[in-house]
């Protein structure tokens, strides 16, 4: 394979940006990852867009040229992807994708979502079946929150969890998230809150859930030979897994789908679970970071529980997880989130990140999902980041 690197990244900071479009979100982060990269609009010869909201707005469909327009960047192919909560994924590794081909040697992936006031359009996707499948799900009340907290109630029957292991997820999300200035939220909360918080699917309350977030991310990739050329810092990509379900009977929530992914981007890495020293997973709610850790391998099953709770996932732990906020503090806005994910293991890789610096930080994984049918998930990227 071609070595890929990534050599700029940017992005808007996430929340509820009431007074902000997807042209001004797309101008911040698109001009932070060029001047991060030492690069500028004419350099960029392919670029993808993921959003899964905003792809229902209107008719056009044009999104991505839309918010690229405002940089400069057009005339180039511009490819547009809807794959729910995993559209910024499936952008960066179409990029990677783009640079293997030996067609392009520097591409763009672009990731946003308008969630806090969104469209008609968009709302029928954010607010309806949530990426599911609505013609047999979405008319039986498919809901998300219901979906983890029945997966959170059969981890605590068959392994032992404890509520208590569940909301230590969320108390250590929201401590980092108050070191970032980029998260939604911003302030700590402790395990009593989490606990006291009001139910939203039991077992799991309201902090046990990620917010909806408006927010853009941006990151610019350069083979090799190209690399050279630009003065950001370059870091590799290992690898780029992306599989979607089997949809086969399984009780555990898309554990099959997240093994699958991790198993392809270890052997293309050339590494193993123990490896890794840092990862962004995809918490949705706090039970999913806690099943990420078993599934990633990063511990065996029914383990996540004590991992918490032992501290092997904080910033100096065995393996530092969600060290940004995740998308509990972080936020979720679904197409800026696998993008957002790989600008934050660059930033750490790179020893950027301030007070939420991890010291061994020199291979990064991410792990990045969405869409759903029965107890599977329609898209898992996982994502390996090295330092060169």
């Amino acid at each position: 394979m071609r070595d890929v690197y990534v050599i700029g990244v940017g992005s808007t900071r996430y929340g509820q940006l009431l007074d902000w479009g997807v042209r001004e979100m797309a101008e911040e982060a698109a001009y932070g990852a060029l001047k991060d990269a030492g690069a500028g609009p004419g350099d960029i010869q392919v670029a993808y867009c993921g959003t899964q909201g905003m792809a229902c707005a209107d008719t056009t469909m044009l999104h991505g040229q839309i918010a690229l327009e405002q940089i400069g960047i057009t005339g180039i192919p511009i490819t547009n992807i809807k794959n729910a909560c995993g559209s910024g994924s499936n952008a960066f590794r179409e990029a990677w994708l783009a640079l293997q081909s030996g067609l392009y040697d520097v591409a763009l992936a672009i990731g946003f979502e308008k969630m806090c006031a969104p469209l008609i359009g968009q709302a029928e996707v954010l607010f309806g079946a949530g990426g599911g499948d609505t013609v047999m799900e979405g008319s039986m009340g498919f809901f998300p929150p219901g979906s983890f907290a029945m997966a959170a109630r059969f981890h605590m029957e068959k392994y032992g969890t404890t509520r208590e292991q569940i909301a230590r997820v969320a108390v250590k999300n929201r401590r980092y998230g108050a070191l970032n200035p980029k998260a939604h939220f911003r302030k700590e909360i402790t395990l009593e809150e989490v606990l006291k918080s009001r139910t939203i699917a039991e077992p799991l309350n309201m902090y046990d859930c990620c917010p909806i977030s408006d927010g853009c991310a941006v990151a610019i990739l350069a083979g090799a030979e190209g690399a050279g050329r630009f003065s950001g810092e370059p870091v590799a990509v290992a690898a780029s897994a992306h599989v979607s379900g089997t949809y086969a009977e399984q009780v555990e929530l898309n554990a099959d789908t997240t093994r699958r992914a991790a198993r392809t981007a270890y052997e293309m890495a050339g590494l193993g679970p123990g490896d890794i020293d840092f990862a962004e997973v995809h918490d949705c709610f706090s039970y999913a970071e806690l099943k990420h850790y078993e599934d990633l391998g990063f511990c065996h099953d029914g383990e996540g529980g004590r991992m918490i709770e032992e501290g092997e996932v904080e910033i100096d732990g065995r393996v530092a997880v969600n060290i940004s906020g995740g998308l509990i503090a972080k936020g979720h806005p679904l197409g800026a989130t696998g993008i957002g994910q790989i600008g934050e293991v660059v930033t750490q890789i790179r020893g950027r990140a301030g007070p939420r610096q991890i010291a061994k930080a020199r291979i990064g994984l991410t792990h990045n999902g969405g869409g759903f049918r029965h107890a599977d998930t329609g898209i898992v990227a996982v994502h390996i980041l090295k330092k060169v």
